[in-house]
Parts: structure tokens; C-alpha cells; sequence
């Protein structure tokens, strides 16, 4: 979960804030997916998320809090650690308030107490953001001596207007690289094996994702939960893979919980030795050819502003832009 802010500044009506728990799962889900509707969350996928933080090697912090109002809950906030850019002094704060309960200081208060409790911890670093078209969120967290550090495309393709024709013929492998589902690789290779050359190849590519810290580095035991989680889609990840057997590209789908018309791509990427050959092109041609044929009528995916090489080829396949998700930062490490 990245750090978000939804709030307003008016006095509240009788409120109170108190830590939440599990049984708030679907709570949260339920106000995060108002708020956010392009990025819906299920209490099903939170409770994979919660645990693989719970059982992460590094131990990350998470708390959260629900905001009630007469009984209702009207906001949420937390308070986490995120596994992929860990820091001990650096932490993701998140704050959503309900439409209908903004302008009532809500979100005010719910900053009082995130705030206490960052302070508490002796936070460095706190990283939270917004949506460029929320520009009430965006100045809640200038107030609050944050400052934008990254920007990130919500990117969009309609595959009712993919013109999959004009693509015929494009898209060739390297002399010694062939395609393969992971689906296919685990029948070919077994389980484990093929795994572990996925998580390889991940691994590396990852590691020049664009991001606002340096990543930690991802374990095969850590890497092994994702296959856990109520969106994972054998199926949807292609990996490139050599002769021998090394994974040098991959790129991933992954179901949208509760929209079986809308895939999201996770990460498409090549090992730097393999970079600038026509791996990713390849890959994600073979990824849109598995969302059509799963009848799906949309495919996002998320990219950095600052990763042009990537925004480049999403914008020749048809992929187009939505508001920008802003990183903001306070603090160091």
C-alpha cells in the first residue's frame, strides 16, 4: 500500500478514533475503494498484504486507526513499513476520509494522531501522497512540510481499440529466447525450479524500477508469498527464457479482484544484460494476447514520469495516461 491523503480542515461533529483490528479488514477495504475507486481493495487482499508484512524477515511496522463519527466509521489512516523499501527510520503513512465526512475536520484529527505516533516511533522519513487531480489532499501535505518527490502514471489501455493487426509480425525474440507462460515453465521445469528462475530474473530488474529509495533486496522465501495472494495469475506472467534455462524477461498480469474485465500488469522488465533488444516489446504483446483471449476490456499499469523508456513503449501499444499518483516526502534517511 502506498501512502495516500484524502481530507479537509473543518471542526467535527462527535467523533472518535480508535486503533483498529482485524475484524476492520473489510471496513478498510470498503472506505480505501471509495476513495480510491481506480484502485479497489477487497478484505480478502488486505488480509494476504497484512500477512505477508506480519511474517516479512525485516519485521516492518503496520498500525492503523478508524475514524467513527456517530457510530460510523468515516475515515481510516495507518502507519507501515513497506517490505520492498525498507528502512528502519522510514515509514508510509496513509490517510482516507469518506466523501461524505470531508470538510468536518476528519482528517485533521486523524494527522494529530498519525502524526503523535510517528513522532513516538522517531520517524526520519514519512512518505505519503495524493492524486494530482485532488489538489485539497495535495495542499494538506504541503502544510504539513512535505514535498513532492515522484510522480507515477496511472496508465490505461482499452483493448476494444487495440489494434492487435497492426502488431502482427513485431515483436521478435533474440536468437536462443523463447516465450513461455510461468504456468507452462512449472509443467516443464517443476514448481520450485521454475520459480526460482523467475524470482531471478525478477529480482533483478526490479532493482532499477524507478523509486523514491533504494530496494531491499527480495529473498526467494519473501518472493514465494506472492504466489499466495487471491490475484495471482500463472497464466498472465511471460518469461523470456534461454536455453539454458535463465529467466532474462518477464512481464505480469494479475487479476483484478471482483472485475474479471480489467487485468493490472505488475512488473515488465529484462535483466541488464539483455536490455535494448526487443525483449519488453515482445513480452508485453504476448501479455495483451492473453488478455484478449481472457475477454478482458482493460489493462492498467503503474510507471514512474521519470521512466521514459517504459512510458514510451506503453504509449506506441495504446496505453494512455490517467491523473499522476504524487509521492510526497518529509524527512530523510
Amino acid at each position: 500500500m502506498t501512502g495516500t491523503v484524502q481530507s479537509s480542515t473543518a471542526q467535527p461533529g462527535t467523533l472518535t478514533i480508535r486503533p483498529g483490528t482485524d475484524a476492520d479488514l473489510p471496513t478498510l477495504a470498503r472506505i480505501m475503494s471509495e476513495v480510491q475507486p481506480a484502485h479497489p481493495w477487497t478484505p480478502e487482499t488486505l488480509a494476504h498484504e497484512l500477512r505477508v508484512l506480519r511474517e516479512h524477515p525485516k519485521r516492518p511496522h503496520y498500525t492503523d486507526w478508524i475514524a467513527e463519527q456517530d457510530g460510523e466509521a468515516v475515515a481510516v489512516a495507518s502507519v507501515l513499513q513497506f517490505p520492498g523499501m525498507f528502512h528502519p527510520e522510514r515509514y508510509h503513512a496513509e490517510l482516507m476520509v469518506r466523501p461524505t465526512a470531508r470538510g468536518q475536520g476528519v482528517g485533521t484529527r486523524l494527522a494529530a494522531v498519525l502524526e503523535e505516533h510517528l513522532r513516538a516511533r522517531g520517524a526520519q522519513e514519512v512518505l505519503a501522497g495524493a492524486y494530482e487531480d485532488q489538489p485539497e489532499a495535495l495542499a494538506f501535505l504541503t502544510r504539513r512540510g512535505f514535498t513532492e518527490a515522484m510522480r507515477f502514471f496511472d496508465n490505461v489501455l482499452d483493448l476494444d481499440t487495440f489494434d492487435a493487426a497492426a502488431w502482427a509480425g513485431q515483436g521478435a525474440l533474440p536468437d536462443g529466447v523463447r516465450l513461455v507462460t510461468l504456468a507452462a515453465l512449472e509443467q516443464e521445469l517443476g514448481q520450485e525450479a521454475a520459480r526460482r528462475a523467475y524470482h531471478a530474473g525478477f529480482a533483478e530488474a526490479r532493482e532499477d524500477v524507478p523509486r523514491t529509495g533504494e530496494a531491499t533486496p527480495l529473498t526467494f522465501e519473501d518472493f514465494q508469498k506472492r504466489f499466495e495472494g487471491p490475484t495471482m495469475f500463472p497464466e498472465g506472467i511471460q518469461l523470456a527464457v534461454t536455453a539454458e534455462g535463465e529467466v532474462v524477461g518477464l512481464s505480469e498480469l494479475w487479476r483484478a479482484e471482483g472485475n474479471p474485465a480489467r487485468l493490472n500488469t505488475g512488473l515488465t522488465g529484462t535483466r541488464r544484460a539483455w536490455r535494448r533488444r526487443g525483449l519488453a516489446l515482445a513480452l508485453k504483446l504476448a501479455a495483451l494476447r492473453v488478455a484478449r483471449e481472457e475477454g478482458a476490456k482493460e489493462v492498467w499499469t503503474g510507471n514512474a514520469t521519470t521512466n521514459a523508456p517504459m512510458l514510451a513503449l506503453n504509449d506506441r501499444l495504446g496505453f494512455r495516461p490517467r491523473p499522476a499518483f504524487v509521492e510526497f516526502k518529509w524527512g530523510g534517511v
